[in-house]
């Protein structure tokens, strides 16, 4: 049975307005026999104001009324599911991570160290990794930066600008994605790239330049010697 909300209140509201047992009302309020009778008296829970329970909805009027004609049967409190209930099934779109105040000024360390070491991390991965903006990334990369000169690339776990988890899971993502960019322009397996269709010329022999025989009728039917 699932322990109830106030016990001590709540058998003061069952002694006051009902026919329960001591018993009964001490299974259900789970206390002692004897604190029951004791707040029957007066000697325990002395100003404590009694809680319904069936407003509470720890109980039902039809179960106190089964129990109030049986002294034998024993009440059972609703159950109630405290699961946290899920706000959606649907991911959240995150946007650009917040960095506190304190570390904000060890983000170009950060970018240096990504930039250094994972080029192949877009500037859109690095902004949400870290929460910065694209043109500080920028100045980063041709060191137009105004920390240029002390920047020491670091990296952000150990600066706690992100987790471990993280940083391997863009890492990741732009190694599937350089992967397929790779795969796009690799040669074919006699190892040669696959080059566009050219039209090719087509050489023409020229005419025979040998002199053409003309015939007249008397060549064509005088008699061969």
């Amino acid at each position: 049975m699932s322990k109830i909300l106030m016990p001590k209140a709540t058998a003061v509201w069952l002694i006051d307005n009902t026919a329960l047992t001591f018993e009964q009302i001490s299974t259900f309020c789970d206390l002692h026999i004897l604190e029951v009778n004791g707040i029957a008296d007066g000697d325990v829970a002395t100003g404590i104001r009694g809680a319904d329970p069936i407003a509470n909805g720890q109980v039902t009027r039809p179960e106190i009324e089964k129990a109030e004609k049986d002294a034998a049967y024993t009440m059972a409190a609703i159950s109630f599911n405290h699961n946290p209930i899920p706000n959606s099934t649907k991911k959240k779109r995150r946007g650009p991570r917040y960095t506190p105040l304190s570390r904000r000024q060890d983000r170009p360390d950060a970018i240096a160290w990504i930039v250094r070491n994972h080029p192949e991390i877009s500037d859109a991965q690095i902004s949400k990794l870290i929460g910065t903006t694209k043109p500080t990334i920028g100045s980063i990369r041709d060191r137009t930066h105004w920390k240029s000169a002390t920047i020491t690339p670091t990296d952000p776990v150990s600066l706690g600008l992100c987790s471990q988890m993280d940083l391997d899971s863009v890492v990741k993502i732009a190694a599937e994605k350089e992967a397929k960019k790779q795969a796009k322009l690799a040669p074919t397996d006699d190892g040669v790239s696959l080059q566009p269709v050219k039209a090719e010329a087509v050489n023409v022999e020229p005419a025979s330049t040998a002199p053409k025989t003309e015939h007249t009728l008397e060549s064509l039917f005088k008699p061969s010697t």
